[in-house]
């Protein structure tokens, strides 16, 4: 196991700022991850676990303990029950694994497209994107228990899946570092075509389009947006987001309606956990301001 001094964060993350690292370790396996906690803990040093530096500000002063990265790659297929089981190591690109799903023609991470970052964040906060979220298709996670120091293997319900919140960030947070993320995928599927943008990109075609031509779609959208990572591209760089839309009730999202069809407008939406409605952040808080005005 490498162990390097004052390394600089700035490249390792997508907004390419921020100090370095005291110390940094860069785990190719499980086996040099539980290495490199065993070692933070010896030296009594603060530990943090990266892997692609999406969300994520590093001060100029930088970390003044270890930094781990999470390095472990490698893409594993698999057919089983109907489905094509795909295992990645939490430190393969996500984009990667999308790009490699979509050309074995498997449904189910298209929309998320032109997402920076690694595998093992996918889980964290259930990212999603354009209609699709992770917890989807996560069959399971593997996980090294800071606690024991035990190689655990998560099943999706033990995961606690909400709308960007699971239990690696919440109930949990700071208890495990993921090492490999297992998806479900469906074979020769079709991709999904819910979400606005995509609905209006494909407006007046004829035919469904493909997993190729929606996540191609996806990245223009992206790329309209300043969203996509772009090599050379200033404006592209990004912390990521910072915002969650909010997920209501069924009584809250027919009180938000009554309230937007009196003021003559219409409230945009999307299908959500448990039979809720996610409604746009702005679009609430404006309804919100101008309900007190009209009040």
């Amino acid at each position: 196991m490498l162990i390097q001094e004052n390394v600089p964060l700035a490249p390792l993350t997508t907004f390419r700022v921020g100090g370095p690292a005291r110390y940094f370790v860069q785990s190719a396996s499980p086996e040099d991850v539980r290495s490199a906690v065993d070692l933070a803990r010896s030296r009594n040093l603060p530990l943090f676990v990266l892997g692609g530096g999406s969300n994520l500000v590093v001060a100029d002063s930088g970390w003044p303990g270890l930094v781990l990265r999470v390095a472990i790659s490698g893409i594993e297929e698999h057919d089983e029950a109907g489905r094509v089981i795909f295992e990645a190591g939490a430190g393969e690109e996500w984009d990667k694994l999308v790009v490699f799903a979509v050309a074995r023609n498997c449904a189910g991470i298209e929309c998320m497209s032109g997402i920076p970052g690694s595998v093992g964040g996918t889980p964290v906060q259930n990212v999603g994107a354009y209609g699709q979220e992770a917890s989807e298709t996560i069959e399971s996670v593997q996980v090294l228990d800071l606690q024991d120091g035990q190689i655990r293997e998560l099943c999706k319900p033990a995961c606690g899946f909400e709308y960007r919140t699971s239990i690696f960030n919440t109930t949990e947070r700071g208890r495990y570092i993921i090492l490999r993320v297992t998806y479900a995928l469906t074979p020769d599927g079709e991709p999904r075509i819910e979400y606005a943008d995509l609905k209006k990109y494909f407006a007046g075609r004829n035919g469904r389009p493909t997993l190729a031509e929606t996540r191609e779609a996806v990245r223009q959208i992206r790329a309209s947006k300043a969203m996509l990572i772009v090599p050379g591209d200033e404006d592209c760089r990004s912390a990521g987001s910072f915002f969650k839309n909010p997920v209501l009730s069924g009584d809250q999202y027919q009180e938000l309606t009554q309230r937007a069809a009196a003021m003559k407008l219409e409230v945009p939406s999307y299908p959500a956990l448990e039979a809720r409605r996610k409604v746009s952040a702005a679009c609430k808080r404006l309804l919100s301001r101008r309900g007190r005005h009209l009040a």
